[in-house]
């Protein structure tokens, strides 16, 4: 079979650069071959409410090229790696501010060690979220009053905790993916995952792979999580190598669980390359780029699944984990594709709920997992640059349940154009969609910017009454939640530091849980960290901002660059 040609160059420009468009231009669906339905496993645990989401590939590079068609899954187990050897202006420029509304990356929940039981009392653990919080929130529910586990400290002032300098690689790398623990903060680097203690950022343990980064989850099940990776370095000969690799790393000691691959059904022993992974329960799920899948028991990585093959061209495009599986599973050919969001079995892959989206949609992604909430940009009518026109509430039997209207342009949720994960800025809870309004002028004469947290009812799909504002020249988004509560993140403007606030969840007063200095100084580092090219992470007093793309500089601006900037409450 014929090597597919090699990936778009990322962008030359300064950290967080958006990628050059995949053929065909931005938001072009990568070939995609025919691929089958999955059977799964038994539900995760966790909440994938929430996603700050990492994005749409912002952030997380995608992966271009024509893989070969999926097949079913060999997956070899591989040994791991060897052991390591040893500016911002007033409000960072107005159109950063628009991007940072968008919240691209913030509510990446995946990470953390806190556990909870599952539902119905089956005793399986609730995976947490990326910043070390439980999964346990309302979810789908109505409010509870359920109480949060985020306390305000006695001063809310916070300190610089610990600065990582940035790796300088000639060419762009991917380096997304970070999870918080009680103990530890775990970030991605250049061929590398690094674990750094809380007390004062040393580090704890370096974990080496073959080749770089090429993905991650944002969900934690047993103190595990997965990412992607290359097999081997980029050189002279091979400048692109594949991203065909899934492993598993145990966020406390540092140890990769296990790694493998699966083999395409038409290409002998090449592996499929992989374009997003999950994780819910005991199942780790990773999509390949052309369509097709496969997964792995997160335990010791045996083969699970994989797509069936079928008459209708049918493909699942990509999964997403949480407290269940879902997949988004495209059929037939363009320009006639129909779409499916399907729940899924973890441990066999067979659908258990399926709804069949409109024609005419060709993409779709997927906020959340329970309840399946299904983004959607019907007829192009998406304004902003969102992504996302409508999303659609599906219930446990596959009918709709509602049809929530974003097409206004006045909401700052987004999903990226082909990747199913990586919506940001929607966050679900208390039986609500809470989302930021897309920032607009405010009251101060000045000229600043700002917006709000406002929430769409998940049974009925209107808009409540529900708003917490950013506050003259801050900006707004959601991280996660805490019990019934809402963390979220004020981006600040030029003269003053960041902020972290809890919500309620039935009042929406704020709470003011962290402030930044305001110091030039600080402050430049703080906001030089773009949400929609960064991971937020927050977790009892302690904050962690990281890029997911790093680069050399192409000029000396001046001031430095940082991999991750992390902050503690005095």
């Amino acid at each position: 079979m014929s090597t597919p040609p090699p990936p778009s160059q990322p962008p030359s420009g300064g950290f967080g650069a958006p990628q050059d468009p995949p053929p065909g231009g931005f938001g072009a669906p990568p070939p995609v071959p025919p691929a089958p339905p999955a059977p799964p496993q038994q539900p995760p645990t966790q909440p994938a409410y929430g996603y700050p989401q990492t994005a749409p590939g912002y952030g997380y590079p995608q992966q271009p090229g024509t893989p070969p068609p999926f097949g079913p899954p060999t997956t070899p187990m591989q040994a791991p790696p060897p052991p390591a050897a040893g500016g911002n202006n007033d409000k960072r420029n107005q159109l950063m501010i628009v991007g940072a509304a968008l919240l691209a990356i913030v509510l990446i929940v995946g990470g953390g060690l806190w556990y909870v039981s599952g539902d119905g009392g089956s005793g399986n653990k609730r995976d947490t979220s990326a910043d070390g919080a439980p999964g346990a929130g309302p979810g789908g529910d109505k409010p509870q009053g359920v109480p949060g586990s985020e306390k305000a400290p006695a001063n809310p002032k916070s300190k610089v905790l610990f600065n990582q300098p940035s790796p300088q690689p000639a060419e762009v790398v991917g380096v997304m993916g970070s999870w918080l623990t009680d103990s530890t903060y775990v970030k991605t680097d250049v061929a590398k995952v690094v674990g750094y203690n809380l007390v004062d950022g040393g580090k704890k343990w370096e974990l080496p792979f073959p080749g770089e980064l090429c993905g991650a989850t944002r969900h934690v099940s047993g103190g595990k999580t997965a990412v992607l990776f290359k097999p081997a370095l980029p050189t002279a000969e091979n400048k692109y190598p594949r991203c065909s690799e899934v492993g598993v790393i145990d966020l406390e000691t540092g140890k990769l669980a296990w790694s493998g691959n699966a083999k395409s059904a038409n290409g002998g022993d090449r592996p499929v390359d992989y374009y997003e992974v999950t994780l819910s329960g005991q199942t780790v799920a990773a999509a390949g780029v052309s369509g097709g899948g496969a997964a792995w028991n997160l335990a010791d990585g045996k083969a699970l699944w994989t797509p069936k093959v079928d008459g209708e061209g049918c493909r699942d495009t990509g999964y997403a984990g949480g407290e269940a599986l879902a997949v988004i599973r495209k059929c037939g050919q363009s320009p006639n594709y129909t779409l499916y969001a399907q729940v899924l079995d973890p441990a066999t892959g067979a659908p258990t709920a399926s709804y069949k989206l409109s024609p005419g949609i060709d993409y779709a992604g997927i906020v959340s997992t329970k309840p399946l909430i299904v983004a959607a940009d019907v007829g192009k009518t998406a304004k902003n640059a969102t992504g996302v026109s409508d999303l659609f509430v599906v219930d446990p039997k596959g009918e709709l349940k509602t049809r929530i209207s974003l097409a206004s342009g006045n909401f700052a949720g987004k999903c990226a154009a082909t990747e199913v994960e990586k919506c940001s800025g929607m966050l679900v809870g208390n039986g609500k969609l809470y989302l930021p309004s897309y920032e607009h002028q405010g009251a101060d004469s000045g000229g600043g910017r700002t917006n709000e947290l406002l929430s769409f009812d998940l049974e009925t799909g209107k808009q409540t009454t529900d708003r917490a504002d950013a506050g003259e020249r801050y900006t707004i988004f959601p991280l996660r939640m805490d019990g019934s509560n809402i963390i979220a993140y004020k981006e600040p403007p030029y003269d003053k530091g960041g902020q972290i606030v809890s919500i309620d969840g039935k009042t929406m007063k704020e709470t003011l849980l962290m402030e930044n200095p305001a110091d030039k100084a600080t402050q430049r580092v703080e906001t030089a960290f773009s949400p929609e090219y960064s991971e937020y992470r927050y977790h009892n007093g302690k904050l962690f901002i990281s890029r997911t793309n790093v680069r050399k500089p192409s000029s000396d601006r001046g001031d430095p660059e940082y991999l991750f900037v992390s902050f503690t409450a005095s």
